[in-house]
């Protein structure tokens, strides 16, 4: 796969919308996920932000690998049907051909979507943690990582909003409030 033919893949209108998905699916978990970690950390009497990397580092692991690893698999099944579907249209065997290798790339592509969503929806938020003591303290540390988090979501709905012609503020704030939500709920059941 040429650089060339990678960019051509990512301005397909179908590889970047089912990319986007899972990016923003995977990226929603993983905030959220991150957003319980962290108040479930605090409200445990985790006292360093040392801990908490490493807790949300192990989630990030997790998610990460789940993303990657099951978009591959559901989109390798279904990369083929479509491929099996347009040989037997052809009466051809496209193995090795342009047309198999773009089904593979758009898998890749879809994959690393998928991973990058929780990754850097875990990751973003834990920063704080790794100021506490010098910055932060455990509370504001806290408090800092559930509005990354929820930022992040907000992000996620306002860009779904903004492609769908919603009004991106009102979306953002639909996908921003299921971290309000995680928060209180974990607030108030303790953890």
């Amino acid at each position: 796969m040429t650089p060339r033919r990678l960019v051509v893949l990512l301005r397909q209108e179908r590889v970047k919308a089912i990319s986007r998905r899972y990016l923003v699916s995977n990226g929603f978990d993983g905030a959220l996920t991150c957003i319980g970690l962290v108040i479930g950390a605090f409200l445990t009497g985790v006292s360093d932000g040392t801990t908490v990397v490493k807790i949300g580092l192990g989630a990030a692991v997790g998610l990460t690998t789940s993303g990657v690893w099951s978009v591959w698999e559901i989109e390798r099944a279904e990369k083929l049907a479509e491929l099996g579907r347009i040989e037997d249209a052809m009466l051809a065997d496209l193995s090795g051909t342009a047309v198999e290798a773009d089904k593979t790339a758009a898998r890749a592509i879809n994959a690393t979507a998928s991973g990058l969503g929780p990754l850097l929806s875990i990751l973003v938020p834990l920063l704080p943690f790794l100021a506490v003591g010098s910055m932060f303290t455990m509370l504001t540390a806290t408090v800092a990582s559930v509005t990354l988090g929820t930022a992040i979501l907000f992000s996620f709905g306002a860009y779904m909003g903004s492609i769908s012609d919603q009004r991106w503020y009102v979306a953002g704030l639909r996908m921003g409030l299921a971290g309000v939500a995680v928060a209180a709920v974990n607030l108030l059941f303790g953890g």
